[in-house]
């Protein structure tokens, strides 16, 4: 049996968390960085339990990585004046319905990661997680100072599919666009 110990950096989401742009199963690249797999994970502003933990583990990163922060200045910038990633999606992305009334972190890792269902068994059908899904996400926040640019970042660590939603990106499923066709309509006859 697991231990848990307790690590303030790590996160589990709330099963109210949607995943979106789920780039899960193959790693991308991103204006020509390494290939990552990455999810944007949105929680509903109703969520406040996890919402609280991101926090918590944003200033724990904060707490944590003060000498990468610092870097060769010498002083730590304050964590108001860094990047981080818990955002905002009524003010960042206003247009789009899925963001609404929510926040979203964006998860990324260099290793795929773990993907269980609600039981966890884990999901080897690449159909069965998409952008739409809701599910859990073990997510660690750590800091980063690279080319200038010093911040709070999150890793990806491991998926839970709780349930299935509505797609996003306005593409359906095929088990959904031919679960109403009349088998009468068969061209073959």
């Amino acid at each position: 049996m697991a231990k848990n110990v307790s690590i303030p950096t790590k996160v589990i989401t709330g099963v109210s968390t949607r995943w979106s742009y789920a780039n899960v199963w193959d790693p991308k690249s991103i204006n020509g960085g390494a290939p990552k797999y990455s999810v944007s994970l949105i929680i509903p502003k109703s969520d406040t339990a996890t919402i609280a933990k991101i926090k918590a583990a944003i200033q724990a990163a904060y707490e944590e990585g003060q000498s990468k922060l610092k870097g060769n200045g010498k002083s730590v910038p304050a964590l108001s004046a860094i990047k981080t990633p818990l955002r905002d999606g009524d003010l960042e992305r206003p247009d789009d319905e899925a963001y609404k009334n929510s926040y979203f972190i964006n998860a990324n890792s260099a290793s795929a990661p773990g993907i269980v269902d609600a039981d966890r068994q884990p999901i080897l059908e690449r159909s069965e997680v998409y952008s739409g899904v809701y599910g859990r996400a073990s997510i660690n926040l750590y800091a980063f100072n690279s080319n200038g640019n010093k911040g709070i970042a999150c890793g990806l660590n491991n998926l839970q599919k709780i349930r299935d939603g509505e797609p996003l990106g306005g593409k359906s499923r095929a088990e959904d666009d031919f679960a109403t066709v009349d088998d009468e309509d068969d061209f073959l006859d």
